[in-house]
């Protein structure tokens, strides 16, 4: 089972309260905070699509650039000791710290199905 969605190039996440019976979520990876609900899984959809749908339409009629998740830059927090690690392991190797990260990330996923 999985805990997100995408449409339109952004990903929601999927949560339940059981207090309420309401199927929840957010836009994920963008600053704005945009929610949707439901009361089963095709009402949780249905308003994720048009919470995207209204951010992207009320983006266009501002004159505003709509955020978009996920760009490609991180901020990684590792600690001293493991920064030092990836550095030098990284340099030893003779590549960049970043390439070094994302190859670590490509094959840290590459068994996991998107």
């Amino acid at each position: 089972m999985k805990n997100t969605m995408e449409y339109r190039g952004y990903v929601g996440s999927v949560e339940f309260s059981e207090e309420d019976g309401l199927f929840f979520g957010s836009i994920q990876g963008i600053r704005s905070l945009i929610l949707y609900e439901g009361s089963n899984a095709r009402e949780l959809v249905d308003d994720f699509h048009d919470s995207v749908d209204n951010y992207i339409s009320d983006c266009e009629k501002n004159g505003a650039e709509p955020e978009i998740a996920y760009k490609g830059s991180l901020n990684v927090r590792l600690g001293p000791e493991l920064h030092k690690r990836a550095a030098v392991y990284a340099m030893s190797k003779q590549q960049s710290l970043n390439s070094f990260i994302e190859e670590a990330v490509r094959e840290k996923l590459i068994s996991v199905k998107a």
